[in-house]
């Protein structure tokens, strides 16, 4: 039996683009193994947020070629679209795949055999239409399931529209179907994911909310979190059927990028922090234990030390939950390099970038120590995962907190009360033994 390994680097949509990929390789009887282990054919599904993220790809794509020589060895994903050549150069490289290619992989390689000359496959992203369902399913609990590709969006410092093309979504028929399929095979949690949600179903003249509600009457799949969308398209109508819905969890992440509004204006984002206030407010109006996540970029050109203060003071303030901070990377071709003349400021040095960046993760974990200490006592729903380190296991609450308890493999995939206990070594919190708990879930 043929041996196929796997190497995923960036977002949860490139995981589940890379499990649709492994079950095409099981359908035709390959065999999945480690990565770094012996195998005939190896592929590598790339990121390209960052210049860090584009270096760590180059890595890895050369540690594979080390590992396996005779491998066949195959790029793909956001990186392999962009700067295509720049991968065919390495040698070793065998197939780099572009955005629409890597569906269709089987009908493009005859044979998985090494030739002289790199196949480079990859299309203008402008002709890029087709959706390429995708999800994912090596974790026994919980699936990360694709419902929208692409952004038409025009942030000044991002490469993702010319990445993944323009916003398409999957039809709701079709989503709701494999949820059904995910159920079927014992999935308790869905997490949907895109790269920019909230403009799901535009196409079709269906809107986020009409597939949430059908996903909602799915009978099996007990959990569904939103993965991330953008503040201007989360609705006070998304947000009431949250608080009132079945199975969506209380849990948001909305991506903010600066507390500033002119560093937001040069960005090119589609709000102001007013806004984002706004719908935090809201969230916590409705769903007053609601985890809310956030994302912010430090470092962009127009972010001088006043700026960056008003963001890290907006965020103080703000009653959220955890961060995730992103450092700013110059890419070639977005305007905030392009026309850095415009942004209204000079690139921030580097060292300045790292400094920002450790104040907001000192702000996250106090943000996080916080939410977490106010739920301490309480009685919440935890779904247990499968994995077992150092003889403990780990789920959620419904509301994204983190806890622990002793392994014990028949709590796998159950979803049980716990009582919020004491802080562990590694900030998680230690779950009480629910068979002392009356059932009442707070």
């Amino acid at each position: 039996m043929p041996r196929v390994s796997f190497y995923t680097l960036g977002c949860k949509l490139n995981f589940a683009e890379t499990s649709t990929l492994e079950r095409d390789f099981l359908a035709r009887h390959y065999e999945v193994v480690p990565f770094g282990e012996p195998a005939d054919v190896t592929v590598i599904n790339t990121c390209t947020v960052t210049a860090e993220a584009e270096r760590q790809c180059r890595q890895i794509i050369r540690r594979a070629i080390r590992q396996n020589p005779n491998a066949f060895i195959i790029v793909t994903g956001c990186y392999a679209q962009l700067r295509p050549e720049e991968i065919a150069r390495i040698e070793g490289v065998d197939v780099v795949l572009g955005a629409r290619e890597k569906f269709h992989l089987f009908e493009l390689i005859e044979s998985f055999q090494k030739k002289e000359q790199t196949q480079v496959a990859v299309s203008c992203i402008d002709e890029l239409q087709e959706f390429g369902p995708a999800f994912s399913s090596t974790e026994r609990t919980r699936a990360f399931l694709k419902i929208q590709d692409g952004c038409d969006y025009v942030c000044s410092f991002c490469t993702i529209p010319r990445a993944r093309g323009r916003s398409r979504s999957q039809p709701i028929e079709a989503t709701v179907a494999q949820a059904r399929q995910l159920a079927e095979m014992g999935f308790k949690e869905i997490v949907l994911t895109g790269v920019n949600i909230g403009l799901y179903g535009q196409e079709f003249g269906t809107t986020l909310l009409d597939l949430l509600r059908e996903l909602d009457r799915v009978d099996g799949i007990e959990r569904y979190r939103i993965s991330s969308i953008e503040p201007n398209l989360l609705t006070d109508e998304i947000i009431a059927f949250v608080a009132a819905s079945r199975a969506f969890m209380p849990h948001f992440h909305m991506p903010l990028q600066s507390g500033d509004n002119f560093v937001l204006g040069k960005m090119r984002r589609r709000y102001r922090r007013e806004l984002y206030a706004e719908r935090v407010a809201r969230i916590r109006k409705l769903l007053p234990d609601a985890a809310i996540g956030v994302d912010v970029i430090v470092g962009f050109p127009a972010e001088t030390p006043e700026r960056f203060e008003n963001t890290y003071r907006f965020l103080n303030e703000l009653p959220v939950s955890y961060l995730h901070v992103f450092t700013y990377s110059e890419r070639p071709g977005t305007a905030a390099v392009e026309q850095l003349d415009r942004m209204g400021g000079q690139p921030v040095p580097k060292p300045e970038r790292s400094r920002r960046n450790r104040m907001l993760q000192v702000l996250s974990h106090k943000k996080r120590h916080a939410f977490y200490r106010a739920h301490q006592g309480q009685v919440r729903p935890v779904l247990w995962e499968s994995t077992e380190k150092h003889g403990l296991m780990y789920g959620y609450t419904d509301n994204y907190i983190r806890v622990q308890r002793p392994f014990d493999p028949k709590r796998v995939g159950q979803i049980e009360p716990v009582r919020l206990g004491d802080f562990a070594p590694d900030g998680t919190l230690v779950a009480e033994d629910p068979a002392f708990i009356p059932l009442t879930i707070a």
